[in-house]
């Protein structure tokens, strides 16, 4: 399928949603059961022939246990009612295994069944260890086993089951890799169940835990941060408190400084993030200079918006590329829901700027612009001047917004110079008599 990658694109022609699509960009930092949710929304966008979205989801599933799936996808693609002999002998192999961790593990589960029993534990794991070992006979291997099942689980399609035996195996495990990797599998099996308050809460610990493994190789830990700013994607935009969160996610250093070397096409959902976010204005320089940065390396219709915006004061360019972020945003899995809060947080940057830089504007010509009417423009513009705190008013017999300057007499402006050097003064003597009780 096809994506861009750092593609040269062309402001005046309308957005090609092919070019744009960023699912195979994407889907090589996810765990391969993340993958199918962004197969499923192209399916019902019918970007791609629907024969190419069966055949990468087969791909995909003949690398997990999911063999009943694999079935219906097979029978659907070679329209017929056969079963490959592979696919009988997969399955059975997949029950087996199952039956077999079952009985593994079967001590265990007891035990974690007994609300009372799970009370006894403690919060040293080695102590719990002990503990389990002398009065209920389960061992290291046996813990270990757990975690073996709910993986068995998780590549079945069972993430219910996984996400539970995950908890309770990182409760009980003193393996700290494959404490990680348990938590990497219950971050996916919380999003996979759309429980993203769960997904929310381990993804936040995930982080903890990797930002301490300060030790791990440099690509490791740019893979690693690559990874979780990826996955994070599915927690941030369906999170009550998401787009915060991806602020100071994605701002971080270290996790900065991996997308800028690992995954440039992370700023599309920053900047998304950052324009609909109204409380987080502050961090906009710091957004711009990135995209600046990095406009060699990864442009789209968003980027370019606020490129043309906020650098190179282009509005005619920024209104072009304005018009095609709306059809981005239509077919990118992670966005479509913001579609409307981004449009119209973008047109309100593109008002508020270009009045900051003319005496007057036309109220027929930015209708057009704003695709709007005379009279919801005339409203929108009342609403948003009043927000904005932009000191203009409407003419209404002119048809035009007119911007007022603000001029100091010279009187006003000797004591506005006599302020500031009173500030200043009192700053200066602050730090004198400091410098001499040191």
């Amino acid at each position: 399928m096809a994506s861009l990658g750092a593609a040269e694109p062309a402001a005046a022609s309308s957005a090609d949603p092919l070019q744009y699509d960023l699912t195979t960009v994407v889907a090589k930092s996810l765990d391969r059961h993340l993958v199918f949710p962004l197969l499923e929304f192209l399916s019902q966008k019918q970007l791609y022939p629907a024969e190419d979205i069966e055949s990468a989801k087969l791909e995909l599933i003949e690398k997990t246990n999911m063999v009943d799936y694999a079935v219906d996808i097979y029978q659907g693609l070679n329209q017929t009612d056969e079963v490959p002999d592979s696919l009988v002998a997969r399955r059975q192999e997949v029950v087996n295994k199952l039956r077999t961790l079952e009985g593994q593990v079967k001590t265990i589960t007891d035990f974690l069944s007994n609300a009372d029993n799970v009370r006894l534990l403690k919060q040293d794991k080695t102590q719990n260890q002990a503990f389990l070992q002398s009065e209920f006979g389960i061992g290291p291997d046996q813990v270990d086993a757990l975690y073996h099942l709910a993986k068995w689980n998780f590549e079945c399609g069972n993430y219910s089951a996984a996400a539970e035996y995950l908890h309770h195996y990182r409760s009980l495990s003193t393996h700290p890799d494959r404490c990680v990797s348990a938590l990497w599998g219950k971050v996916a099996a919380d999003i996979l169940l759309q429980d993203f308050e769960a997904a929310m809460e381990d993804l936040l610990k995930l982080k903890d835990l990797l930002d301490l493994d300060t030790f791990a190789p440099v690509v490791k830990q740019l893979q690693s941060r690559s990874w979780l700013m990826h996955w994070s994607l599915f927690v941030f935009f369906n999170h009550e408190n998401g787009m915060n969160a991806l602020i100071d996610l994605f701002l971080q250093d270290r996790y900065l400084t991996a997308l800028q070397l690992t995954g440039q096409h992370l700023l599309r959902y920053l900047s998304i993030a950052v324009v609909i976010n109204k409380r987080r204005r502050n961090v906009l320089k710091d957004l711009v200079r990135v995209i600046q940065q990095e406009q060699y390396e990864y442009r789209d219709p968003i980027t370019e918006f606020l490129r043309c915006l906020f650098v190179e004061a282009d509005f005619d360019g920024a209104q072009a590329w304005l018009a095609q972020c709306e059809e981005v945003l239509d077919n990118d899995f992670f966005l479509v829901a913001a579609k409307e809060a981004f449009m119209d947080a973008a047109r309100t940057f593109l008002f508020e700027t270009y009045c900051r830089v003319h005496q007057q504007i036309d109220l027929a010509e930015l209708a057009g612009q704003l695709g709007m009417d005379r009279e919801a423009t005339e409203k929108w513009i009342v609403n948003l001047i009043r927000n904005a705190r932009l000191n203009a008013k409407i003419d209404a017999k002119a048809g035009t917004v007119v911007m007022q300057t603000e001029t100091l007499g010279a009187n006003d402006a000797l004591l506005e110079k006599a302020r500031g050097l009173s500030v200043r003064t009192f700053s200066l003597a602050n730090t004198l008599v400091g410098i001499l009780k040191a």
